[in-house]
């Protein structure tokens, strides 16, 4: 068996990609990706591949000189408690660093997975580019029910 590996998307990747993060989106704990969009924002992708076969993904989406987002952090339900999740947020960090991206947030379901990587809660009024971006398309909107958290890098 090969060792994990974390690295940047590639267009042969988008299927399982789409197909993990729509698996959690068919639950009602993150927002379903089209195919285009998966296509479309690819580079935002970091996979983690065991064995030629991807087990997680996360991105990263910058949306102002000094913010980005993580999203669509997924890993298959076999390797929850592994690290892979905690290996794609902390590769998702050194580039946001590297790109000069100050601030990283997230909405999520599981706080405590994101507190456990330096993130502290805040309220979701402060982040005002976020709301009028993907938030409009969620079904929950305007009655989001999910955790927002901010990191500096």
């Amino acid at each position: 068996m090969k060792p994990l590996k974390i690295r940047k998307a590639r267009i042969s990747d988008c299927p399982q990609i789409q197909a993990l993060i729509n698996g959690f989106a068919g639950k009602g704990i993150m927002l379903p990706r089209s195919l285009n969009e998966i296509y479309e924002t690819l580079r935002d992708h970091f996979v983690a591949e065991l064995d030629g076969r991807i087990i997680g993904v996360c991105g990263m989406h910058i949306l102002w000189k000094d913010l980005a987002e993580i999203r669509s952090l997924a890993v298959k339900n076999k390797y929850h408690g592994a690290g892979v999740g905690r290996r794609l947020v902390r590769r998702c960090i050194r580039e946001a660093r590297e790109l000069g991206i100050e601030r990283l947030f997230v909405l999520t379901y599981t706080p405590d997975f994101f507190r456990r990587l330096g993130f502290r809660e805040i309220d979701k009024s402060e982040l005002p580019q976020k709301i009028w971006g993907d938030c409009l398309r969620c079904p929950k909107f305007p009655d989001c029910d999910e955790t927002a958290l901010i990191t500096e890098t």
